[in-house]
């Protein structure tokens, strides 16, 4: 049986994506607040972006080609039982680093709390 970190890893990130919209604009925030949030945490423009969802790479490839945010470490607090800066897998924690940020966003959170100070 695979364990958390491997299905994480081997999870297509297009496959997750339309959930991340889904989930945002129910509480009325839109996909380019998306984009903003996805752009800051990985530097991936919205052309990047497009050419991932369209090669379906897994989260693995996603974050390698990600360039992190320096202030990505400020991101705490717990996502689906787990409290982000205790998880020891790099890949597992920079996935959750992502859906926290989605799920502040549909939260209603303002932008500049989200992304930290940038």
């Amino acid at each position: 049986m695979k364990t958390h970190d491997e299905r994480i890893a081997e999870m297509i990130f297009a496959s997750v994506y339309p959930h991340y919209i889904t989930k945002v604009e129910k509480k009325g925030r839109s996909k380019t607040e998306l984009h903003q949030v996805i752009e800051w945490l990985t530097g991936f423009d919205d052309k990047k972006l497009q050419e991932l969802i369209e090669q379906k790479v897994t989260f693995e490839t996603f974050f390698q080609q990600a360039t992190l945010h320096p202030n990505a470490h400020l991101i705490t607090g717990v996502i689906c039982g787990y409290r982000v800066e205790e998880i020891e897998n790099p890949l597992t924690q920079k996935a959750r680093y992502l859906d926290k940020l989605v799920d502040e966003l549909a939260q209603g959170k303002k932008m500049e709390k989200i992304l930290r100070g940038t």
